[in-house]
This record gives C-alpha cells, structure tokens and sequence, in this order.
C-alpha cells in the first residue's frame, strides 16, 4: 500500500519567521485522518528564517529527530549541551522526563529542516542529546541509516524507539531498495526530486505512507535526495 500526499495538501502555518507545513496533525492544523503513522506522531517541514528560530520550550517522553535539508541549526538545552548542525547531518533529543532546549538559525541564510517525532517505546528515562555528521556521498546510491533504536545499527545515532531514519541520494535513473519488511510502516518524503516508490509517483516534499510492502524501491526520476522512516 503506497499513498502519495501532495504537498500542498499539508497543514501550512506561517508565522513570518517560521513557513511550516505539517504532515500530521500539529498546533492548529487538525486532521483525523493524519494523526500518526504507526509510532511517528510528527513530520514537520520547517523553514526557519535567517536569525530566527524556537525559544526555549519543553519536551517530554518524545524522541525527536532533526534532519537538515539546508543552512545549519544551533541547539541549546538545559541539560548544557550545545551544537550546530548542518545540511544532511542529524541530531536527536530523547525528551523522557522532560528537556527544555532553543533551536536557532544563527546562518545568514533560511535553513530548512524536517522535524520528526516518534513515540518511544518506554517512558519515564532520562532525557539526551546527540548529533552526528553523515556525509551525503557516504548515501549515494543508498540507504544508510542515520538514527536507530537498534544495536545493530552501530553507526547511526541512537533513539529509543523501535524505529530508525534513512537516507538515500540517487543520480536521475538510480533506485535504491530499502527493506521494510510486510508488519511494519514507512513514510518517505523526497527533499528535492521526482521519484517513484515502487511504481508509484511522488513529487519533491510530497509524503508517502507505505505499508505491507515487504521492499521498498525508490527510482530517481531526476537527481533527488530521500529521507524514510520506519516504525512499528
């Protein structure tokens, strides 16, 4: 099952220094419909005007993943941890009793980013930060894992979620195939290009939700960039 949501179809909230588009229910925009994908509660299309950014503001019991599309962004949080991450890169923050953090575009540029939400599998542990670089040519013509509640996955950064968060960039007529496996779900969402997903056609930022497909294949249509997770 693939179903393809256009990005104009998203939840749209612009705040001036934040254009934001939502794919699940979030803030204001309230969707029955789209209010969690199996464990992903959250896939916000962010895009964060030069010198701007979120306040200080509190999380608990939630992992969160940050995934760079472009610009850098600074974090801050209670717990003294701080730092800049920049395109392609990700960070993740397990909230679990509760953080508190700030998140700036310090760059002179509008940074763009995907903020993605997961339900984590306990609740009540202590909160953490971390954040890695992945060089987008370590991806090229493949998924590779970025954030992972598995041990086996040693290089990606960890979450405390059945889950994990990949990555691919393909040339025009490139696919890479990413196995799902039938009992769990995927969304996917292309940051630039066109692509199809197991035959299916997806424009650049549309999302798609897959489920029971034991294989996921992904086919540039032209040069493109994804970002998938899957989740319980």
């Amino acid at each position: 099952m693939i179903e393809v949501r256009p990005f104009a179809s998203l939840g749209h909230a612009h705040h001036g220094w934040l254009n934001a588009r939502h794919h699940f229910s979030f803030a204001e925009y309230q969707d029955p419909q789209r209010v969690n994908w199996g464990r992903l509660r959250v896939w916000n299309d962010d895009e964060i005007a030069a010198g701007s950014g979120f306040p200080p503001h509190p999380h608990h019991d939630m992992e969160i993943i940050t995934y760079v599309r472009e610009g850098a962004i600074t974090h801050r949080d209670n717990l003294g941890n701080q730092g800049r991450t920049e395109a392609g890169d990700v960070q993740v923050m397990s909230a679990g009793t509760g953080i508190a953090h700030s998140e700036y575009n310090l760059e002179d540029v509008t940074t763009k980013i995907f903020q993605i939400w997961i339900i984590p599998d306990q609740q009540g542990e202590a909160p953490a930060w971390g954040a890695k670089p992945f060089p987008r040519g370590e991806r090229a013509g493949q998924f590779v894992v970025l954030a992972s509640g598995h041990d086996s996955d040693a290089d990606a950064l960890r979450i405390r979620a059945d889950a994990r968060l990949a990555a691919a960039t393909l040339a025009a007529g490139q696919s890479a195939e990413y196995p799902l496996g039938r009992v769990r779900k995927g969304y996917l969402v292309a940051t630039r290009g066109r692509i199809e997903v197991n035959g299916v056609l997806a424009s650049e930022r549309d999302g798609v939700a897959i489920a029971e497909e034991e294989v996921v294949r992904v086919t540039a249509l032209e040069d493109s960039e994804v970002v998938l997770v899957d989740v319980a």
